[in-house]
């Protein structure tokens, strides 16, 4: 076993890769907690943290905060990039959607500015820079897909006698439904790790940002690793669910998985 953990292109058993991580997570706190001191707090300290957040009536209030935001901009998003990313296929619309795919190279620093002048509050501020940070990635990641459907199933379209718009539904629409649930698994970890920045920006809310910033300034380093711990599981337990509900909606991607 020993030899084929460092053997190329080698499958271990779910037994042994859980053991794996299990000695590899231990040996990293080990040498955490044995070398935190100073500024760094050792993970025994972070832990001490973790139970005072949890006995903390204003860590949930803020914990709710921005799961309600970080669900409302991905809401909001996922229709948005749905909307440019079947659009695309339509010449007119085609322009828009490589310009929305570009924008995934702005900076929002830049922007606050202008976003604070199109909005009404502090709310609309943190909803409107969330959303503009998901979709042009979540739209790139749409059209690599929806691009790469092989031509013979459009032609199977016209084969069976289906106009341009019949055939632009079942192939893209509903032919893809599995993957687009695959790319919102993806992109909403871009969503959670963009919430706490956008908290930033109007903390009158609350949230885990504001969190995170009131810790930082004030020094307690053992509260912001609490945090980014809390941030950390919250969004593997995101993901895990949203790959349980993808094969639960479609089936067939279990063997698509197994057969990797």
């Amino acid at each position: 076993m020993f030899k084929s953990l460092f053997t190329p292109l080698t499958r271990l058993s779910t037994r042994d890769y859980m053991i794996l991580i299990a000695l590899q997570l231990i040996l990293v706190l080990g040498i955490w907690e044995w070398r935190g001191n100073g500024l760094i707090p050792a993970p025994s300290k972070v832990t001490g943290s973790l139970f005072a957040l949890f006995q903390s009536g204003e860590f949930y209030e803020n914990l709710i905060s921005s799961l309600w935001l970080t669900f409302k901009g991905m809401g909001i998003s996922i229709i948005l990039a749905l909307l440019v990313s079947y659009m695309a296929f339509i010449p007119f619309f085609r322009p828009f959607a490589q310009f929305v795919v570009r924008c995934r190279y702005l900076t929002l620093t830049g922007l606050i500015f202008l976003f604070t002048l199109l909005t009404q509050n502090g709310s609309q501020l943190k909803l409107s820079l969330l959303i503009f940070g998901i979709v042009p990635f979540f739209v790139t990641s749409l059209l690599s897909i929806l691009e790469s459907i092989n031509k013979e199933e459009f032609e199977l379209c016209q084969t069976l006698g289906m106009s341009r718009w019949r055939s632009w539904w079942e192939t893209i629409v509903m032919g893809r439904l599995d993957q687009v649930l695959e790319v919102m698994r993806q992109n909403f970890a871009v969503a959670w790790l963009m919430i706490t920045t956008v908290e930033g920006l109007s903390m009158s809310e609350g949230g885990l940002g504001t969190m995170l910033i009131k810790s930082n300034k004030y020094l307690d380093l053992g509260t912001v690793f609490a945090l980014l711990v809390v941030i950390f599981l919250f969004g593997i337990a995101f993901d895990f669910l949203l790959s349980v509900i993808r094969r639960w909606l479609f089936p067939y991607t279990r063997f698509q998985i197994l057969n990797k």
